[in-house]
């Protein structure tokens, strides 16, 4: 029973975190965050890269965006980066607020507005695929422990195990499912401490 219900909490968690990141609209900037017809004009049409981040430093000189010191004193207007939004030219991402990348699996841009789902995807996506690796392992063991003449022995009935754990199709069944879950694992275990070394740095994909 322990096991069923620790089971579904993260399988609740799993699915509702994943439902926000997918439905989870993403921000747009404000119009007074936006490039002017012929600023974007003058940086598109420039081609040397270091005249390009000199025209970018200057539009964000003029964006209402403050930097301040840690007791709140101010410091100035000029950002030499455009941190605050990154434009896109896929069909799909409009220009995002803090957008980090648009991930095929959520079908969504993940930006601003549902980076802290993302995250939390991830991280219960991989308490998910620990859990079901955990709780599958034992029985992967016995099989590899359990010799086929105890297996198939008339005292069997003894076990307190089912029956059924001990034919080939639960075996492959079993193998199966530790084999996806682990798989899962290092994939996701790598993906989210990339995002939480972004997330420590403020830094983002693109």
């Amino acid at each position: 029973v322990a096991y069923l219900v620790v089971f579904h909490i993260l399988f609740v968690l799993f699915v509702w975190t994943y439902w926000k990141s997918v439905f989870t609209l993403p921000i747009q900037p404000g119009k007074k965050f936006h490039m002017s017809y012929a600023d974007q004009e003058r940086y598109e049409n420039e081609e040397r890269p270091e005249v390009q981040r000199q025209i970018l430093a200057e539009i964000a000189r003029k964006l209402p965006v403050y930097t301040r010191t840690g007791n709140g004193g101010q410091l100035g207007r000029e950002l030499y980066q455009l941190r605050i939004f990154h434009f896109s030219f896929l069909s799909f991402c409009r220009c995002v607020l803090k957008m980090d990348h648009h991930c095929p699996w959520v079908n969504n841009c993940i930006g601003f507005s549902n980076y802290k789902f993302f995250l939390l995807f991830l991280a219960y996506s991989l308490l998910y695929c620990l859990y079901i690796a955990a709780t599958v392992f034992k029985y992967f063991i016995k099989y590899w422990t359990v010799s086929r003449e105890i297996r198939h022995s008339s005292e069997l009935w003894r076990s307190p195990e089912p029956a059924c754990l001990t034919n080939g199709r639960s075996k492959f069944h079993i193998l199966f499912l530790l084999f996806v879950a682990i798989m899962f694992f290092v994939s996701l275990m790598f993906l989210f401490g990339y995002h939480c070394w972004l997330v420590s740095r403020n830094r983002s994909t693109l």
